[in-house]
């Protein structure tokens, strides 16, 4: 007992000095951010002052002066600003510290040394800059690592400078709140499980949050993986795939100079707005801003500078819903995103200056500047590896450049212009109208795939294309094919600063993406997640990962199976399971709850009368998000005009910028990713749920839930329910 009240003393103690550096270096950061707030507004005042008169003209030759004036104000300016910003974020930190400064200790004992060192870990670092001692270690910093990987007894960490090798005498965690030590204790395997389970137990966020306090061991190897270049994980739904991938992008930005990356150095591509919402506060919770997120659909709006593109989310609502010709969608996104079709487009892309570019003979002034045979011999001998639309517009500068030589003189702007818009006829491609006349001459299209192995429906593909090609909306499989053709055909530098791409829900995605990641960033690393398991409208094997693989083509990869799940109670995960083949093996952290229940009700009025009683229960049992979850959004649509007057309730569609929070409908597909703590299944009958795809799905509306699942069905209850 005195031994306790001792430990309890001497934490309490070394919290409070914890918190008093921190406060101090916090107000001293507010100080110093003041003055040069103070700074920085004198700075534009005076900028303002003796610059505006010097703004007219400033691009002109006679401006060049005025130019250099205006850069003596605005770069102090701009440097002040980005000092304001950086001190900004440590006083976030700081902020953050005196609220919870740590969560864990470990006692390390280095080799060759007689006394343990107190380590203590927290989500930031803090120093005392006069004596230089560490007060708390970074989670991602070396030593932390111990903590996540060992034991009591021998242990080591990896630093810059090779293996530290040790032994571990204490391993302490803390529950920490507004500066507060709730409690501690010191954790063996048994402890830190009911800990675990404990964390596990309670509501789930609106937001996705951070795990630093209990990342596993096989969780933190793969977040300080430094040595592959393609680091790939297949996790089971709730083995946290994507915290993983999140902590490891925060791990990244905390490396040494030499391999530390900005923020624009680094993208994370999104399943869908939704999902990018719902992780949106983990890499600032660590203390990292400002990381580029994107929807993939959003980088085939740039690529293609189109606004009116089809969703993945719309494209899976209409195939679902699409009962006439739903096998012609799959067929023709499986095949326009497969190795076949990518090799249709490469030989059409070589077969295009002998085919489909009309050069001209090139006039200018009445006289033949050059005939258009020589144009198209200059383009096919050049060099193999030059992309055309390079070469074509190598093309333009050498016509110019030859009728400035024939004429002996420049070319004012507006005869380039004129000059230019007609050389422009067979040197800019139409990337659209080129796709167009790929698809639509079937005979041409079968010449280019002679050998190649084609689906048994081509000709219905081609004449589904057309169609679709017809209308405002680009089709979301045409609009991945032709953004493959466009960077076949012009390339682009819009991300040449990205050094490491994380891509999640790598099943959602068939080759062509993966041809396309590579030909977007070609230099960087890639973190790649997902599960075979949930995919929607294919099927999918651990052959998955050797594409990507081979696709991507870095020297050094892994693929990481984690198949432990720590999302559901484990009835929850033994009913979810059965939707799907147990090829890979699932794991449950042992968490006890109610047996998921499947209720059968003759009409819909009394199908709507027990998802309220369901939702009345859960609302008693204090659960903070209470998901009903639809198979498409028509009938999440349906559902909420129904149930919209009876209670407060939300519908999550792909516009609603809604919050997880309370109670709300959503379409099975927009729920991938997320979690709730209770999940109604709410149109569970035959006519809904048939197929093999809809096994799929039951298995990802299942494994959203954290504590409570049932489903609803009325009339005839799905026979993938009736087990």
């Amino acid at each position: 007992m005195e031994n306790n009240q001792y430990e309890l003393e001497f934490e309490n103690q070394r919290l409070e000095q914890t918190i008093s550096l921190a406060k101090s270096q916090l107000d001293k950061a507010r100080a110093w951010n003041e003055e040069n707030k103070a700074e920085i507004i004198a700075a534009k005042k005076e900028m303002r002052e003796n610059t505006s008169h010097t703004i007219s003209g400033l691009w002109s030759s006679e401006g060049f002066e005025a130019l250099a004036a205006l850069s003596q104000y605005v770069n102090p300016v701009i440097n002040k600003i980005a000092d304001f910003e950086a001190a900004e974020s440590r006083i976030s930190l700081l902020e953050q510290l005196t609220q919870s400064p740590y969560f864990a200790r470990i006692d390390f004992k280095f080799e060759g040394e007689d006394v343990p060192e107190n380590i203590y870990i927290g989500r930031s670092s803090l120093m005392d800059e006069d004596s230089y001692d560490i007060y708390v270690y970074d989670w991602r910093s070396p030593i932390a690592s111990a903590f996540y990987r060992f034991v009591l007894g021998p242990a080591f960490y990896e630093a810059p400078n090779g293996k530290i090798a040790g032994e571990m005498s204490l391993k302490r965690q803390y529950e920490i709140k507004k500066g507060v030590l709730e409690y501690f204790f010191d954790a063996d395997v048994q402890i830190v499980d009911e800990f675990l389970r404990k964390l596990l137990s309670q509501n789930t966020s609106p937001t996705m949050k951070t795990i630093v306090e209990t990342i596993q061991k096989e969780q933190d190897i793969v977040i300080r993986d430094m040595e592959n270049e393609l680091m790939m994980v297949q996790g089971v739904a709730g083995s946290g795939k994507t915290s993983i991938a999140l902590h490891r992008a925060a791990y990244l930005m905390y490396q040494g100079l030499s391999s530390r990356l900005a923020a624009n150095n680094i993208i994370i591509i999104s399943p869908n707005a939704l999902f990018e919402q719902y992780i949106s506060h983990v890499l600032p919770e660590l203390g990292e801003e400002n990381v580029v997120s994107m929807v993939f659909e959003e980088i085939l709006a740039q690529i293609l500078q189109n606004e009116h593109i089809q969703t993945r989310n719309q494209f899976l609502e209409h195939l679902i819903t699409s009962h006439g010709y739903r096998e012609l969608i799959k067929s023709s996104i499986e095949f326009k995103t497969s190795h076949q079709f990518l090799e249709v487009v490469r030989r059409f892309v070589d077969d295009l200056p002998h085919r489909w570019i009309e050069f001209e003979d090139v006039y200018y002034d009445g006289e033949h500047i050059i005939s258009k045979e020589i144009l198209k011999d200059k383009i096919l001998s050049g060099r193999a590896n030059t992309l055309l639309g390079f070469k074509l517009k190598q093309l333009e500068d050498f016509i110019l450049e030859l009728i400035r030589e024939s004429h002996n003189e420049r070319l004012n702007k507006s005869e380039e212009l004129m000059i230019k818009k007609d050389i422009q006829k067979f040197t800019e491609i139409n990337v659209y109208q080129l796709y167009r006349k790929l698809v639509s001459d079937k005979f041409y299209f079968y010449s280019l795939a002679e050998d190649l192995e084609l689906p048994d429906n081509m000709d219905a593909i081609l004449t589904f294309t057309q169609e679709n090609l017809s209308t405002d909306l680009l089709y979301y499989d045409d609009a991945v094919a032709i953004s493959f053709l466009t960077l076949k055909l012009n390339g682009t530098n819009d991300y040449k600063s990205i050094k490491q791409v994380v891509i999640d829900e790598a099943q959602d995605y068939y080759p062509l993406h993966y041809e396309i990641f590579n030909l977007l960033f070609p230099n960087a690393k890639y973190t790649i997640l997902g599960d075979i398991n949930q995919t929607l409208e294919k099927q999918e094997d651990l052959s998955l990962y050797e594409q990507i693989k081979s696709i991507l083509n870095k020297k050094k990869s892994s693929l990481i199976t984690m198949n432990k799940s720590f999302r559901c109670t484990h009835e929850i995960l033994e009913f979810g399971s059965k939707f799907i083949e147990q090829g890979l093996e699932i794991k449950n952290f042992s968490r006890k709850g109610d047996e998921p229940q499947v209720y059968v009700v003759a009409n819909q009025t009394a199908l709507d009368d027990n998802i309220l009683s369901e939702i009345k229960l859960c609302l008693e049992k204090g659960y903070h998000s209470i998901g009903l979850i639809c198979k498409t959004e028509k009938n999440a649509c349906s559902l909420f005009e129904r149930l919209k007057d009876r209670i407060p309730i939300q519908l999550i569609t792909e516009e609603s910028k809604a919050t997880l929070q309370g109670v709300f409908i959503i379409p099975v597909y927009m729920s991938k990713g997320l979690e709730f703590d209770a999940v109604l299944v709410c149109d569970g009958d035959s006519d809904q749920y048939n197929s093999q795809d809809d096994k799929k799905l039951l298995y990802i509306a299942c494994t959203r839930a954290l504590h409570r699942l049932n489903l609803f069905s009325a009339g005839d209850v799905s026979p993938l329910l009736s087990f």
